[in-house]
């Protein structure tokens, strides 16, 4: 652990942040790498680098132009570089989907529950655990898989995440496997002191591999947490992987995730992305098409509220012909809550025959809520059949009429109708029980109920 001390309010000055994370990387490189293996260790460097140049980020992207980055990356979080003793039993912390059968997985504070093994191989082969643990374990897959789409190059904190990542989750789905119950993730969030997390997730479906993740992020105390976080999925020749994400973290959170996909020949890939809570949201999501006759599904949907920020930026990449891919991103926006959605749909010359749909819808609840949108399609080919669109307003008083008129009261009528809102993006999740208890946490959440401490024996603050 290091703490800041640059001045005597614990802020790190905007033109000074660049050289804090470099040195405070350079300090702490021998903690950095000692648990983790060459293929991780030996990106480092290059990433340190990359991110010297962009910085926080690069400023030719006008992504972040809404909020200032720069200051939530300047408060004085602490950074471990060794990990705490777990502080509960991780039975606690199931709370957004604790009935799920599933695989479980637990990271605190971005390092693995050593509650458990490192790392559990079933009798198929399928391997999930510590990432750090399969990058010693499993050098050869490292070399071939590991920082290889993640873009360091133009994102300057995927390259902070780079530099800096010393753990995480590591699912090996090995081919024609299919695993009989999802693989569930649980990122907890907790602790005294404010603190800032950089874990890295890969997940790799081999050749006609099928197989459910469920990630779930949590906060269990009131501190100020900041996460950075690299997803990289390779999704190989005919696999099938579904990928969930739950994000139910308070209101003094800070979360940044990297996706990134890379489909190969024949593969199908699905992504549903459900934030119920979350001060700042920022998720990146990166799909490549790389082989024929690929297929690809991106839905996303976002509850905000009070003074809430939650961004959603998408980029799907079509490189060769006959591919499909169909995004939905729906939002419902109240009080000073801000939400963005920027796609865009890249047809590369040569991606003839391709399919490619997209769509934002928001609702907004109040006057002040704010949505900026840009939907973008990018097109080389000719032969295509592409489109996007984006609506945002309010209500539809003509179906609450009809429904007051039916004998149900106002504001059932207006859940009712925020509920269906939802529901397109809820209905895409393929597992039905965990469609079941999505539905019932966005429901919870509509009705103003405190969704992430149903179930829950851990009694952090309100």
């Amino acid at each position: 652990m290091i703490k800041n001390t640059d001045n005597i309010q614990n802020i790190i000055k905007p033109e000074k942040l660049v050289d804090y994370f470099v040195n405070l990387y350079l300090f702490n490189i021998d903690l950095i790498c000692e648990n983790t293996g060459e293929a991780m260790n030996a990106a480092r460097s290059e990433a340190i680098e990359n991110f010297n140049i962009n910085s926080i980020y690069n400023r030719e992207n006008d992504k972040y132009k809404h909020i200032d980055i720069q200051k939530i990356f300047s408060y004085d979080y602490e950074k471990y570089f060794v990990p705490l003793p777990f502080q509960q039993t991780s039975d606690m912390f199931i709370c957004d989907v604790y009935d799920l059968v599933s695989y479980k997985l637990f990271l605190q504070n971005g390092f693995y529950s050593k509650r458990h093994e490192k790392l559990t191989t079933l009798e198929n082969g399928v391997v999930y655990g510590s990432l750090a643990e399969a990058s010693i374990k499993y050098p050869e897959l490292f070399r071939l898989y590991y920082n290889k789409i993640s873009d360091n190059e133009n994102e300057g904190l995927a390259a902070l995440n780079t530099a800096f990542a010393q753990d995480g989750i590591f699912v090996y789905i090995p081919q024609n496997t299919v695993l009989d119950k999802p693989v569930q993730i649980t990122n907890i969030l907790l602790g005294e002191n404010n603190t800032m997390v950089q874990h890295r997730n890969l997940f790799i479906a081999e050749q006609n591999a099928h197989a459910n993740i469920l990630i779930c992020n949590n906060t269990f105390s009131d501190s100020k947490f900041l996460t950075n976080c690299v997803n990289e999925t390779f999704v190989n020749s005919n696999a099938h992987l579904n990928v969930v994400r739950l994000q139910n973290e308070h209101n003094s959170s800070n979360h940044f995730l990297f996706s990134h996909v890379k489909q190969d020949k024949g593969s199908v890939y699905t992504d549903n992305t459900i934030t119920i809570n979350g001060g700042v949201v920022c998720n990146n999501m990166n799909t490549l098409l790389a082989g024929e006759h690929c297929e690809n599904h991106t839905f996303g949907l976002f509850l905000i509220d009070k003074s809430q920020y939650v961004a959603n930026y998408t980029s799907v990449n079509h490189v060769v012909p006959h591919c499909t891919s169909s995004e939905h991103f729906k939002g419902i926006l109240d009080d000073n809550a801000t939400g963005i959605f920027k796609g865009k749909i890249l047809v590369s010359p040569h991606a003839d025959k391709t399919e490619a749909f997209q769509a934002n819808n928001n609702i907004m609840l109040s006057d002040s809520s704010r949505m900026f949108t840009r939907p973008q399609l990018e097109i080389y080919a000719d032969d295509v059949k592409c489109s996007h669109g984006v609506t945002a307003g309010r209500l539809d008083e003509e179906a609450l009429f009809y429904m007051r008129s039916r004998g149900i009261e106002y504001r059932q009528a207006q859940l009712l109708q925020l509920f269906g809102f939802a529901y397109d993006v809820i209905g895409k999740i393929g597992i039905e029980d965990l469609r079941s208890s999505v539905a019932g946490l966005v429901e919870k959440r509509l009705r103003g109920e405190l969704s992430q401490c149903i179930g829950c024996t851990y009694q952090c603050k309100k």
